[in-house]
């Protein structure tokens, strides 16, 4: 067991970047993703059609976040820094998810593409699957079960043994964050659109998920995998468990109550024009001009 977990250094964590094969193939693919949303934005604006700026920047800025954990300075510690792997994965599960579904990349894939390619995005989007793996308990069970079975079984210690394992789990990671966060933000097209009330039911209930998830970290006895990791540095990443997920859950709420707020206004001027609408259907015609009496000699 090692005395101690080596410290994250600053300038490995700014600059430092994996060269390894896993890391290379990620890349390639996240500049494949990029490069097609971007040329999709620009057909969609050429056509004439409106595609907003901040859903390309925050799609771009969910690649980056995605980039950064799998192959940037954090990832040099997700063998070694119990603490640094956790928050690796929280970037992964919860931040890059949220950013990519502002993006809407299915909403662009449908306006973006041949009418071919937007039926056949269709008709998997409206498939059983995509139904049932959507469905808001379902993507929160799902995220949940991860996330336990990865930290409090010998999941953890498994993959930290075996290099192709865990690149595999930063991928399950950041896919059942996509299926929670994607309802949560409610921004793409979906099978069947999530009430405000159940998204924020949603944010609601990772609050003591996590609570539990991270005191449960938090007080083992022995480090989750002793060939690379402390103890104190196994009970740190705990509270670094619990207490991100918890801000990131502040934030999300921040989010949707704005997100909420706009749509009532939304629904007020709809309302408000519908009624004058309405009243100057209602509204009697305006009274002719009495016709000029013609006086006889």
């Amino acid at each position: 067991m090692p005395l101690k977990s080596p410290d994250p250094q600053t300038s490995v964590l700014l600059w430092h970047w994996q060269a390894h094969w896993s890391s290379l193939l990620a890349i390639a693919v996240q500049l494949l993703v990029l490069g097609w949303y971007l040329r999709a934005a620009r057909r969609v604006a050429a056509s004439g059609r409106y595609w907003s700026l901040y859903r390309t920047g925050a799609f771009v800025l969910g690649l980056a976040v995605v980039a950064y954990a799998v192959e940037g300075g954090v990832a040099q510690y997700d063998r070694d820094n119990f603490s640094a792997h956790v928050v690796q994965l929280l970037l992964l599960v919860d931040v890059a998810p949220s950013l990519l579904a502002c993006g809407a990349p299915i909403r662009l894939a449908l306006q973006g593409s041949s009418s071919r390619t937007s039926a056949r995005v269709l008709r998997a989007l409206h498939s059983r699957p995509a139904r049932v793996l959507t469905h808001p308990l379902v993507a929160f069970a799902i995220s949940g079960a991860t996330m336990y079975l990865y930290f409090l079984t010998p999941l953890y210690r498994w993959s930290e043994s075996h290099p192709v394992i865990l690149s595999y789990v930063d991928l399950q990671f950041l896919v059942v964050g996509c299926l929670l966060w994607w309802v949560v933000v409610a921004r793409d097209a979906l099978p069947k659109a999530p009430t405000f009330g159940m998204r924020f039911a949603l944010v609601f209930m990772g609050i003591p998920v996590n609570a539990y998830l991270g005191l449960a970290v938090a007080s083992v006895a022995a480090p989750l995998y002793p060939a690379a990791n402390s103890l104190a540095d196994t009970q740190s990443g705990g509270n670094v468990l619990w207490g991100l997920a918890e801000v990131f859950i502040v934030a999300a709420l921040a989010f949707l109550f704005v997100d909420w707020a706009r749509e009532e206004e939304r629904k007020a001027v709809r309302a408000d024009r519908q009624l004058d609408a309405a009243l100057a259907t209602a509204r009697p015609p305006v009274a002719a001009t009495a016709e000029p009496s013609t006086g006889g000699n």
